[in-house]
């Protein structure tokens, strides 16, 4: 941090540039922080493993997207990102360059500064919410005919409908009635959408070759402006007159708390974007940490990459067991929170026991 060097770029010792001046490539080497950025990114593909040939050509095996381009200079463009060749090749004037779409001069890889484009793709991201919102519809939707035809209300409720039935009793009794009192049934709807919507995408950013959905900013933020939103519906005039002019303090404390508790309103669902973006983030940065250990000592010999494939493997499985338990609690802290902070803006928590 306090001293530094200057170095000058040479050949090493003993390398020979290859005839006609051109050094010779040496074999790109194994970059964890790259493929690491890469697995917890969006893309216009699924991609789930990739086979090394012989010739030096490698073949994916992907799962290729759609890929829906607008610019006001070229007009609306639609095709599958396996067009792109992997970013090896530009198609119809656009080439991907780490997963994003830039406009090209046609027939060339070089960009074109003249063309503006947007970009309405259905990523892997997209997709996989899509898909999430699909099982969360069928599994409630289920459960909700098998309470119409009497089972659970005549007789114990059984299977899938059994579990969905104690996440809902969780929800209302320990997240819902504390923090809501007496309105607790006006909010429960949109508590439970958000929290088996949350646990849903979790799990699903676990699946191998799937989209870490929650550790994208733009999920986890769209959430927390939902939230603020929800918040902000539920405020009343003694909300308000506890941020602009706090009672029961001097005038100049007053004006001290201002700011402080205007900045409140927006730092809690803030609070709420960045806390299930970094742990979901975190989580798949760990485990693909401890797997990229084992192609680090590989590269050093075979015998210490082989060696330590137990331990990474181990210590990759254990992280990915704690990871389950974590998809639950983020879910729940998400819900939670969001409970407190509109329990907060309502402000009226006194209310008889019989209205339980």
């Amino acid at each position: 941090m306090f001293f530094s060097s200057t170095l000058f770029a040479q050949h090493g010792e003993g390398h020979e540039p290859a005839p006609g001046g051109h050094d010779v490539k040496e074999e790109a080497k194994f970059n964890p922080g790259k493929e690491m950025l890469d697995h917890v990114a969006d893309a216009h593909e699924f991609h789930f493993f990739t086979l090394k040939g012989e010739n030096g050509h490698d073949t994916h095996v992907t799962l290729p997207l759609p890929v829906i381009l607008y610019s006001p200079e070229r007009g609306l463009d639609v095709f599958m990102s396996s067009n792109f060749q992997h970013g090896h090749e530009s198609y119809k004037g656009y080439k991907l360059v780490d997963h994003h779409i830039i406009p090209v001069k046609e027939g060339t890889m070089e960009i074109d500064e003249n063309v503006k484009v947007y970009d309405f793709s259905l990523t892997k991201n997209v997709v996989q919410m899509f898909l999430a919102l699909i099982v969360l519809v069928l599994i409630l939707t289920s459960a909700a005919k098998k309470y119409i035809a009497g089972q659970g209300r005549t007789s114990a409720p059984k299977g899938m409908q059994n579990a969905v039935e104690s996440v809902v009793m969780f929800v209302r009794d320990d997240i819902a009635k504390p923090n809501l009192s007496h309105k607790y049934k006006k909010y429960l709807p949109y508590l439970l959408t958000l929290f088996f919507f949350i646990l849903i995408n979790n799990i699903f950013g676990l699946l191998p070759g799937s989209a870490n959905v929650t550790g994208n900013i733009a999920f986890t933020a769209v959430l927390g402006i939902i939230s603020l939103i929800a918040i902000l519906l539920s405020t009343n005039k003694h909300f308000w007159g506890h941020v602009f002019w706090f009672p029961g303090v001097p005038v100049p404390v007053k004006l001290m708390m201002l700011p402080v508790e205007l900045l409140g309103v927006f730092s809690k669902p803030f609070a709420l974007i960045v806390r299930l973006f970094a742990n979901m983030t975190a989580g798949h940065i760990i485990i693909l940490s401890f797997v990229s250990l084992i192609f680090i000592f590989t590269e050093m010999t075979k015998v210490a990459g082989i060696a330590f494939t137990p331990v990474s493997v181990a210590f990759a499985v254990f992280i990915y067991v704690i990871e389950i338990l974590v998809a639950f609690i983020q879910a729940f802290i998400f819900t939670n929170l969001t409970a407190v902070f509109i329990g907060q803006a309502i402000g009226d928590h006194h209310y008889e026991e019989a209205n339980h």
